[in-house]
């Protein structure tokens, strides 16, 4: 007797034939992503920046001091870049450019710092704040430090986080209330004339030469949050950031996520500083990004997360890099040639300017 196999057999009379398997289902294919150099350049892009910053710092002191000793001391002329520690100021000389049409004469160096910052978020989103501002590579520096410290960062539950984060909005629609609604402009002339208002450089000099207990309590708190949780001080305290962050919604360039190549690992969003759902959104629009790409540094596919400039043209960091060093560079040098950097308080003046601007009361 033959014996017949089943699966070679036809089918009987009326049977149904077995329907055939689904083929697999196609594997996607992974093109591993080369490593990148955006974090190494965003490094040295916040290390020069802290660099000028303690630079500036230092001369400024050694000018007030000059003063302050009755020129006994070593002369250093005033470098106009302190007035970058003034953003408050900056938006007061808007306010002055808009009204006038002129640039104003008091902290002139402060309104072209606050433009160029501006600008860098208009075109890159925020990467003020993660590429250069000396706070913002100070927070960074702690809260790695913890991390490395304690093995982990620590994160706020999310009914917790996101009412915080709202405060920065908050502060900012105070002083945008103070200077640009409630201000008249012959105020604010005023303001600058007066021996507070020239010399709010020295006022910010002495809070923290002779910080009060509050102060520094409050100064310390920030610091220790900043060891446990990301960016803390960015994330919840900082107007300038969120005011950067409102402009950044108006940026052609964003991070994006291509669902084809992605491979769902969810290293993006891991890593994002901002606690953004990076994983599960096509496009990041979230006024909270800082530009700083560690999420496109994680991911590990090929064109699966990018920087991208309309039309899906990816945006290399080396463009990010000389974009934010261009502009800057670009906003100073153009105010330096013609003549809109240094302000318009003489040297001699400073004499009884640093006499009384210690105990200077606010007009």
């Amino acid at each position: 007797m033959i014996e017949v196999n089943r699966a070679d057999a036809p089918p009987d009379a009326g049977s149904v034939a077995p329907s055939p398997a689904a083929p697999p289902r196609p594997k996607k294919k992974l093109l591993r992503r080369a490593p990148d150099r955006a974090q190494a350049l965003r490094r040295a892009a916040q290390v020069a920046f802290l660099a000028l910053n303690v630079w500036i710092g230092v001369q400024f002191y050694l000018f007030v001091r000059y003063f302050e000793t009755g020129g006994k001391s070593v002369w250093a002329s005033r470098p106009a870049g302190v007035e970058g520690w003034l953003p408050i100021a900056g938006l007061m000389n808007l306010k002055l450019l808009l009204l006038t049409g002129a640039l104003p004469e008091s902290y002139p160096a402060g309104l072209v710092l606050f433009l160029a910052f501006l600008a860098i978020s208009l075109l890159f989103r925020k990467a003020f704040c993660s590429w250069l501002c000396p706070v913002g590579t100070l927070s960074e520096a702690l809260w790695k430090a913890g991390r490395r410290l304690f093995g982990r960062s620590f994160l706020l539950p999310r009914w917790l986080d996101w009412p915080l984060r709202g405060v920065k909005y908050l502060l900012l629609a105070f002083f945008v209330k103070i200077v640009v609604v409630d201000m008249p402009l012959f105020a604010m002339q005023g303001f600058f004339q007066s021996p507070f208002g020239l010399t709010l450089d020295l006022q910010m000099l002495d809070f923290f030469r002779h910080m009060s207990g509050t102060a520094a309590t409050v100064l310390g708190v920030l610091a220790a949050g900043s060891v446990l949780v990301p960016n803390f001080w960015c994330r919840y305290a900082c107007p300038y950031g969120a005011l950067l962050g409102l402009g950044a919604w108006l940026s052609p360039v964003r991070i994006r996520r291509f669902p084809d190549p992605c491979i769902d690992c969810g290293k993006c969003a891991k890593v994002c500083p901002s606690r953004l759902p990076v994983d599960v959104t096509l496009n990041v629009l979230s006024p909270e990004c800082t530009g700083c790409l560690e999420c496109v540094t994680a991911c590990p596919v090929e064109d699966a997360l990018m920087l991208a400039a309309p039309a899906r043209r990816r945006v290399s960091p080396w463009l990010v890099a000389a974009g934010v060093a261009g502009i800057f560079l670009g906003f100073v040098g153009v105010a330096k040639l013609t003549g809109h950097w240094d302000g318009s308080v003489p040297a001699q003046a400073w004499w009884e300017l640093v006499k009384g601007g210690a105990g200077a009361g606010h007009p």
